[in-house]
């Protein structure tokens, strides 16, 4: 997958693309219906997504709580394994949020990425203010020389699927349901970090990942599986999970620790990612080092069935 972010001083090579056009936060069923179409349309040619980063949300409102599912690496790495050709981002700064949507499909669309088809889902909007939507594209678009295909809402068994409805599961502790919508496990991809070693101290080392920018799921223990994504250590191994302030120890900026079960290896600096199988228990204070050792060793034990559990492997 060749990644091309929009420069208008920087000519872009290629021509007669399909693309899935969207912001794809969390890349759910419905998003990923989204691509398949674009591939399908695409034919002899070759086919991608297109994405704006920053969020347009992140943009318009830099100060507010933290929303995103995924990181742009994150987003990036997900989209890789669909096997698109390309991936175009448009960084969304005040000029382009200034477009209005003919300016915008003029522009950004036919003459710089010279794009022949665009799918898009139906509750797609685009342009100054939100002003354009899926019907505007579709009518405004052939006279640019650029088909639309406007793709039906996804629906699960259980809602609407949607980057809120994943958001609002994980807030409930229900990463089950998550995947439902996702397709998969709702993971979390970063780079190892150093800590406080606390974890080390107690008998049960523990991977570090910053979680600033991402929406955070429930605090609490999770029991996952995490995946080595570099380095000499490679591989799944089933972990338990603890996502919060670690309350016993004072206040802290909310952070992941994964306790990789019979692993003890050093990966600072290693690329993983932690997937969320099942939540176990909220965040609690303890009022000793010994007490939260016995209650770490019950979190292991759960988190160590559930991966012996068929289901939860991939």
């Amino acid at each position: 997958m060749k990644i091309f972010r929009y420069d208008k001083n920087k000519h872009f090579p290629i021509r007669e693309l399909s693309i899935a056009m969207g912001n794809f936060d969390g890349l759910h069923l419905g998003h990923k219906s989204v691509i398949e179409l674009a591939r399908h349309k695409s034919q002899a040619g070759q086919f991608g997504v297109l994405t704006f980063d920053p969020h347009p949300r992140e943009f318009f409102f830099p100060e507010a709580q933290s929303f995103r599912l995924m990181s742009n690496i994150t987003k990036q790495l997900t989209l890789k394994n669909l096997n698109l050709d390309v991936l175009l981002e448009v960084p969304f700064t005040k000029d382009i949020s200034l477009l209005e949507p003919t300016e915008f499909i003029k522009k950004i669309l036919s003459e710089y990425f010279k794009i022949n088809h665009i799918v898009i889902g139906e509750d797609f909007k685009f342009g100054y203010k939100r002003s354009g939507d899926a019907k505007l594209l579709k009518k405004l678009g052939p006279s640019f020389g650029i088909m639309v295909t406007i793709a039906p809402l996804i629906k699960s068994n259980i809602s609407d699927i949607s980057s809120t409805a994943v958001r609002e599961a994980l807030k409930n502790g229900n990463p089950q349901k998550a995947s439902e919508m996702l397709g998969e496990w709702y993971s979390i991809i970063g780079t190892v970090i150093e800590g406080d070693k606390r974890g080390r101290t107690l008998g049960f080392p523990t991977i570090n990942l910053d979680l600033s920018g991402l929406h955070l799921p429930k605090f609490g223990v999770y029991s996952a599986i995490t995946k080595i994504l570099t380095g000499r250590h490679q591989g799944s191994y089933p972990a338990a999970v603890s996502i919060g302030e670690r309350p016993t120890y004072g206040k802290n900026k909310p952070n992941l620790e994964a306790h990789l079960l019979n692993f003890s290896e050093n990966v600072y600096g290693e690329q993983v990612s932690v997937s969320l199988i099942a939540f176990q228990r909220p965040e609690i204070t303890y009022s000793s080092s010994e007490e939260l050792i016995q209650q770490m060793k019950k979190d292991c034990a759960i988190a160590m069935k559930l991966y012996e559990d068929s289901a939860c492997r991939e």
